[in-house]
């Protein structure tokens, strides 16, 4: 008899959920309030309207079958504008935070930590269709601040004109964390920087726009009592960059005090100074491993005579110890001059000065043609993952973010059981009417906004020309 109730318990346990609302005349007037009532299984649900923070969220704990959800009406209306922070949550577990936008905060746009308390991290967030589009502050202040956090998904997200001395995201002492399918613009100084002792982050399928100093800061310099483990004896170690699009930056990476960084299958278009960059901040030799041991293989660069160097490598590196294999560079002003110089770095398989065929470079296509020399080039990778687009890598795969014959990102069309079929002119997609109303936000491949499309007939034309888009 207990076992059967416990079951009768377990089973009714969604249906016991709540939609806790939040707004001007509604049960709460602000998240935190919710928040402090919330169950697992709850939404706290933000009605349009502006809201000022900084609400602190803390020991707020949904569970893996129950999270509990922070969603804003419309991603767009729902606007958490300026105070010091949006929310900061501490100590919290297991909950998603989505839809809504987050701009003019002081200190840092949204806060996530560990409450100092290094054993016993937040664990099991979700941030998902956010907007960050800009800073009220030009310093050292981040659009999404992250310490102490591990097991933590990043999708979806938008962020944009940052703080100029600050990153779009920054982790210090976060592991086992995923960014996918997000867009950085104008991030200030990093678009994603992972130091501090950070591990085992992917970062896939997301573009990055003009990121700043470095696009990507893959370690970096931090405090040691900052650092989660205390005794971690690197900045990061154990990242996977992949079909990731990079346009200009001052340099699209940087390898800083970081070991077992693998960077695979990007396009890299037009870096400002260098393509990436050999450092190492946090010298302690009698603690701390040299930069070294990682690889950069199956990228495609496209650049001008206008850079530094290739790379840039500092010292107390270990740079012979890098793996380049399988990378495609192309000078597009003097394609002699496409070839890695630096010494201290070997290539295997490189493709030197030879046009890689894109789609439109001069107007922001960079996917391959299908003559592409990239086509099937790449080095043959076990669990490689999928293409900017969604689509899975051949094996072996194509040099550069996009596999060959990729045409528009179906893959969330599929996540909301579509058929998409296409044409010359666009895209037809085909959608049950029980999952009608659908919004496709369109974007070109610079990652600039183009439009909004409702979808509301099972049969919808979506004319495109260069576009990627993202369901809603």
């Amino acid at each position: 008899m207990r076992i059967i109730l416990l079951f009768i318990i377990v089973s009714l346990q969604p249906l016991l959920a709540n939609i806790l609302h939040v707004g001007e005349g509604r049960e709460f007037s602000n998240p935190k309030q919710a928040c402090l009532v919330a169950m697992p299984g709850d939404t706290v649900l933000v009605h349009n309207g502006i809201y000022q923070g900084a609400f602190f969220i803390e020991n707020i704990q949904g569970t893996e079958k129950a999270p509990i959800v922070i969603r804003g009406e419309d991603r767009d209306s729902v606007r958490f504008q300026g105070g010091s922070e949006s929310f900061h949550f501490s100590d919290c577990s297991y909950m998603i935070i989505e839809n809504f936008s987050i701009n003019g905060q002081t200190s840092n746009g949204m806060n996530c930590d560990d409450a100092g308390t290094y054993d016993t991290p937040t664990h099991h967030m979700t941030f998902r269709k956010l907007t960050f589009s800009g800073m009220g502050s030009t310093g050292n202040n981040d659009e999404l601040k992250l310490s102490g956090l591990d097991d933590f998904i990043i999708e979806y997200c938008l962020f944009e004109n940052g703080s100029p001395g600050g990153s779009a995201t920054d982790m210090v002492g976060c592991h086992k964390g995923i960014f996918r399918n997000n867009i950085f613009r104008k991030s200030g100084s990093n678009c994603i920087q992972a130091k501090g002792g950070t591990s085992f982050i992917r970062i896939e399928r997301n573009s990055f726009i003009d990121g700043g100093q470095r696009a990507l800061n893959l370690g970096g310099s931090t405090g040691l009592e900052f650092f989660r483990p205390l005794d971690a004896k690197y900045e990061a170690a154990d990242l996977s960059v992949t079909g990731n699009v990079f346009v200009g930056s001052v340099t699209p990476m940087a390898y800083v005090g970081s070991v077992r960084v693998s960077v695979t299958n990007n396009t890299i278009i037009n870096p400002e100074r260098w393509v990436f960059r050999i450092l190492q901040e946090t010298v302690d030799p009698n603690r701390f491993l040299p930069c070294g041991e990682n690889i950069f293989q199956n990228n495609l660069i496209v650049f001008k005579s206008t850079i530094s160097r290739h790379v840039n490598i500092g010292g107390n590196t270990a740079p012979q110890t890098f793996l380049l294999r399988n990378n495609l560079w192309y000078n597009v002003d003097n394609p002699s001059a496409s070839k890695m110089q630096e010494a201290q770095l070997t290539e295997l398989n490189g493709i030197y000065g030879i046009d890689p065929l894109l789609r439109d470079y001069a107007g922001g296509d960079y996917r391959l043609t299908k003559d592409s020399p990239a086509k099937g080039k790449g080095y043959s990778i076990n669990d490689i993952g999928k293409d900017n687009e969604g689509k899975p890598f051949g094996n072996p795969p194509s040099i550069g973010a996009y596999e060959i014959e990729g045409i528009t990102s179906i893959e969330e069309v599929m996540r909301m059981q579509s058929t998409v079929i296409r044409t010359a002119q666009g895209i037809w997609v085909k959608t049950a009417s029980n999952l009608l109303p659908k919004t496709v936000e369109v974007f070109n491949l610079r990652g600039e906004h183009i439009r909004s499309v409702e979808i509301t007939q099972e049969q919808q034309f979506i004319p495109l020309e260069h576009y990627q888009f993202i369901m809603q």
